[in-house]
């Protein structure tokens, strides 16, 4: 297992919802709905929901939330999102309903992981072309399903 790094962690409310891992080589720690009641999920809808935390990401270094899968399979499914490294407020999670029947979100409930990740600078050049390779510009579903 890689080593472990140290994140600043500011918890605006409440230590129930500090970031935690069921299990320690888990890449994910969970990140609970920082809200007062239940909340009804309505088919196709998306909701922002507070996490109750705040996190110093380091320079060079990406926040990344991701679905729980356990969530997703009752279909409340989180949207991944981008967490970068200057950002200081809390962090929110966009919840979508991916099933046809209403949802509730439950106090403190587990809907997300967050995996903090080292990134590189992408420096981005025109060029006339671009080089050749297998795929080519063969796109979505162009190697088959099986």
């Amino acid at each position: 297992m890689r080593g472990k790094v140290k994140y600043k962690l500011v918890n605006t409310t409440d230590p129930i919802f500090e970031p935690t891992r069921k299990h320690p080589g888990d890449a994910g720690a969970d990140l609970r709905a920082r809200i007062d009641h239940p909340l009804l999920l309505h088919p196709e809808s998306i909701v922002k929901i507070p996490t109750g935390i705040a996190v110093e990401i380091p320079p060079g270094h990406v926040g990344l939330v991701f679905p729980r899968s356990g969530a997703s399979s009752e279909g409340k499914a989180a949207l991944i999102g981008i967490i970068d490294s200057g950002y200081r407020g809390e962090i929110f999670m966009s919840i979508s309903n991916i099933i046809d029947r209403t949802l509730t979100i439950e106090p403190n409930e587990r809907l997300a992981q967050l995996v903090i990740f080292p990134y590189f600078i992408a420096r981005f050049f025109k060029v006339d072309e671009l080089s050749g390779s297998d795929r080519g510009v063969d796109g979505f579903g162009s190697t088959g399903k099986f």
